[in-house]
């Protein structure tokens, strides 16, 4: 049996990936993504950890957190995520901050569970063996004929049973949008939509109706999630099987046990690479189940995959187009779906997934 193990260093770098087409939801644009990279050592073992943010945390990484890590039992990353807390209290909890112990945190997970040479969703305690997916993305800048070959290729060549779209950015034309993706999908999947919080609640009322009849099944962020009683209005009036959805935007588990006691959602989601890190994700599992709300995983799903194997009330992970790219493009490891579904790989210890250094070289705007 181990005794304890100090982290010998903490390494931090940030990649900018650039998009393959120009992309959009209902409130923002964007024309690249950056990912930052933490990768924690013990023991001649590496533990590696993302988040997708901006470059600029890797100061307060390499600055604030890493000599809290370095030296650190390797065997107790939920000891050092209270430490982290406990160091950025006055600089807020929320958004980068918590993005940078979730980048953090992960990749010391990640490295507890190399150290024992245990697959990580062995040692949280598994209580599946694969997870869900739904394809994402069905981006407002897409023409209708890019909508339709997306969303149709989840459905037909990995098996989704379940895709989502963006609306919001022109909301005269979201009926006839996701008609468009409903005549490419068939019956063969369902629809969910995501406004990223771009209507007003009375907006939100007035398309709902016609995306249930359009089949839409899922609702999220109707609303800003920050409008709590907004998001309970709508689900509250939303046509029944219309599940209203959100909780991406959530670093704490304080603002989730919020959502969830204002009966905001129908469905909690969480962001590993927001919420906490491996930590986090599974406190704000344990408050679903406590709620009896189901969790979705937002974006990154093969670093979500372990943990949300141990997630009681896990529904689904989303298979976002831009995270999927990335994790293909720069890890080995990454998950591939068969049959709508993901799979940890058990021969491989950790989360099995590697960073490929050499070919991501060419993205790279910082490092320390």
């Amino acid at each position: 049996m181990l005794s304890a193990v100090p982290i010998e260093s903490v390494r931090v770098g940030a990649f900018e990936i650039p998009t393959d087409l120009p992309e959009a939801d209902g409130t923002i644009s964007w024309t690249s993504t950056t990912l930052v990279l933490v990768e924690a050592s013990a023991r001649g073992r590496i533990g590696t950890g993302y988040t997708f943010a901006h470059a600029c945390i890797g100061r307060l990484i390499s600055d604030t957190l890493a000599p809290l890590v370095e030296g650190a039992d390797a065997l107790a990353p939920e000891r050092i995520w209270a430490a982290m807390q406990r160091a950025i209290r006055n600089l807020g909890r929320q958004g980068l901050a918590a993005t940078a112990i979730s980048a953090i945190d992960t990749a010391l997970h990640d490295l507890k569970a190399r150290l024992l040479d245990l697959p990580l969703c062995t040692l949280l305690g598994g209580v599946r063996h694969d997870i869900p997916i739904y394809g994402s993305g069905g981006f407002t800048t897409y023409s209708d004929d890019q909508l339709r070959r997306q969303l149709a290729g989840w459905v037909s060549e990995q098996g989704c049973a379940y895709v989502k779209m963006k609306v919001g950015s022109q909301p005269a034309r979201d009926p006839h949008r996701v008609e468009v993706a409903r005549l490419a999908i068939g019956e063969r999947a369902e629809l969910f939509v995501d406004a990223n919080g771009a209507y007003s609640a009375k907006k939100a009322l007035e398309l709902a109706q016609p995306f249930a009849d359009l089949g839409v099944s899922w609702f999220e962020e109707p609303v800003s999630s920050d409008d709590l009683p907004g998001l309970r209005l709508v689900r509250e009036h939303a046509p029944p099987g219309l599940d209203v959805a959100a909780g991406e935007y959530s670093y704490t588990t304080d603002q989730v046990r919020t959502m969830l006691q204002a009966d905001a959602v129908d469905v909690q989601q969480a962001d590993i690479t927001r919420c906490g890190g491996v930590t986090g994700f599974l406190q704000i599992a344990a408050l679903c189940d406590a709620f009896h709300t189901d969790l979705s995983g937002h974006c990154a799903p093969a670093l979500h995959l372990h943990a949300a194997c141990a997630a009681p009330r896990l529904r689904h992970l989303e298979w976002f187009h831009d995270h999927v790219r990335i994790e293909h493009m720069l890890f080995d490891g990454a998950p591939r779906p068969k049959g709508g579904v993901i799979a940890p790989d058990l021969g491989r210890p950790g989360h099995g997934l590697v960073f490929k250094h050499a070919d991501a070289v060419c993205y790279a705007v910082s490092a320390a």
